[in-house]
């Protein structure tokens, strides 16, 4: 219980409600779970236990997309939920989660979380303003992956990762993907992705260390996408 009364995550809906003098007996049926690298926490498909909430870490959300491919759905740090979609009547994660780094993760019961919501009202207030923020961004990415070329897309996800994730000092990425991840994200084919990292790179706008990508103007790239630029999220 005490984790979540320390815990620095602003944006997390049960730390927004911490003061709720309701929710402290639910907080005692919190389970902890760590995961290491790699390591899948929900699978596709699988009975649905409850909501996640990312303590410390990065995590990537996929589903099977046509001939079975793995589409990389959205990435998520601390704070931020995992596994609302298995949450209400669908019974069943139509999604699966993966451990990009080692990471620590909160997890409440739906039966748990059900009661929550009964009796804290600003915390259900707070999680239909996630789903509702969430359905936008559904329905945005559907409109941006008829709209863009391959190189629009991919661009898109290099700028969505350095919003999600940040740079370090030496001005890559806060998180390392495999080409294939930026793939899966955009839609497309790790050639491709490929190809439009050395284009970008003779451009001068992106660099690269092995793994490591960073952008060397944001703004300049930006205007590669500017018509698209409502379809920008966080």
């Amino acid at each position: 219980m005490s984790d979540c009364i320390t815990c620095e995550n602003t944006n997390c809906l049960i730390k927004k409600n911490i003061k709720n003098p309701n929710i402290e007996k639910f907080l005692a049926e919190k389970h902890n779970i760590k995961c290491k690298k790699s390591q899948q926490f929900i699978m596709e498909g699988a009975p649905a236990h409850g909501l996640f909430f990312v303590r410390q870490g990065k995590v990537k959300v996929v589903k099977t997309g046509i001939y079975g491919r793995e589409q990389i759905v959205r990435f998520a740090h601390d704070g931020e939920i995992i596994g609302h979609r298995g949450f209400g009547s669908n019974r069943h994660y139509p999604i699966g989660a993966l451990a990009i780094n080692e990471t620590l993760l909160c997890n409440f019961t739906n039966e748990v979380l059900t009661q929550m919501l009964h009796e804290i009202p600003d915390l259900t207030f707070d999680l239909m303003l996630f789903y509702s923020e969430e359905l936008n961004r559904s329905e945005t990415k559907v409109r941006k992956f008829a709209q863009m070329t391959v190189r629009e897309k991919v661009i898109d996800a290099f700028l969505y990762i350095n919003r999600k994730f940040g740079q370090t000092n030496d001005g890559f990425f806060d998180i390392q993907l495999a080409r294939k991840d930026f793939a899966d994200f955009a839609g497309t084919t790790e050639e491709q992705v490929i190809r439009i990292i050395s284009s970008l790179k003779k451009e001068n706008l992106l660099k690269s260390s092995g793994k490591k990508l960073g952008i060397i103007d944001v703004a300049l790239l930006k205007k590669e996408i500017s018509e698209h630029n409502y379809f920008l999220d966080s």
